[in-house]
């Protein structure tokens, strides 16, 4: 993941927490690493770029280099794929706690990145730099353990994402990803258009879908917020 370049999304020295409450934050943060010893922790706070960014700003572009691997504190990131004729492809979203597959792979493949990377929301986190990411691999036990089973777990979200795309109909995927949205709580923030791009279709199919559950009594479409009113129903239009 790149540093961002853009002025605003970066932080003053004067405003970077201490290594000591960065390390605490991890350990919070990150399950996998909460056992690490605490030197590792210190040594990953003192070697990140501590950065905020604001939502929307790219982290990471198809064919670019990758400047290192990043540890969200707060907020998530979008990761999708762009295709020429305006297409988008949603491939996985990294959150507070989680890694992200890319990265780790163009680090470990001295690769380029094979898609982009945008900030969903207002973004806290650290970029360890390749040359300390190569070092932990080689050196820590622990970091080397929480990067590929987090490696794995994406690698396994993601065979997912494949799965449906190819065995699933649209109706049925969007109705499970409304189903787990839901999950979170309250109405579901979004516009048709999002939850197209996420799903890898266009927007006047998605919208046309929505349509058709509301007239079943699943859900109700407001301006930009869909209230799930039948959560059973469309868990059973999910599973087909």
């Amino acid at each position: 993941m790149c540093p961002p370049s853009d002025p605003a999304a970066t932080v003053d020295a004067g405003e970077r927490p201490a290594a000591s409450t960065l390390a605490a934050r991890l350990a919070a943060t990150f399950p996998s690493l909460a056992a690490a010893p605490a030197e590792t922790l210190e040594r990953i706070a003192r070697a990140g770029m501590y950065r905020k960014v604001p939502a929307g700003t790219v982290m990471f572009s198809e064919r670019s280099p990758c400047a290192g691997y990043p540890l969200i504190l707060s907020g998530s990131v979008r990761v999708l794929q762009r295709y020429p004729n305006g297409r988008e492809l949603q491939l996985y979203r990294v959150k507070p706690g989680e890694s992200c597959l890319l990265s780790g792979s163009c680090l470990l493949g001295q690769a380029d990145y094979v898609a982009s990377g945008i900030a969903e929301t207002e973004l806290e986190l650290l970029i360890l730099p390749p040359a300390e990411f190569n070092a932990l691999i080689a050196s820590d036990e622990t970091f080397r353990h929480h990067v590929f089973a987090m490696y794995g777990e994406r690698l396994a979200a993601l065979m997912q994402v494949v799965e449906a795309i190819a065995y699933q109909k649209l109706d049925q995927r969007l109705a499970a990803l409304l189903v787990n949205r839901d999950a979170e709580g309250g109405e579901i923030h979004t516009t048709h258009q999002a939850l197209a791009d996420e799903l890898g279709s266009v927007r006047e199919i998605v919208s046309r879908l929505l349509r058709s559950f509301e007239d079943r009594g699943w859900v109700d479409l407001g301006r930009e917020r869909i209230r799930v009113v039948d959560r059973s129903a469309l868990a059973a239009a999910a599973r087909g």
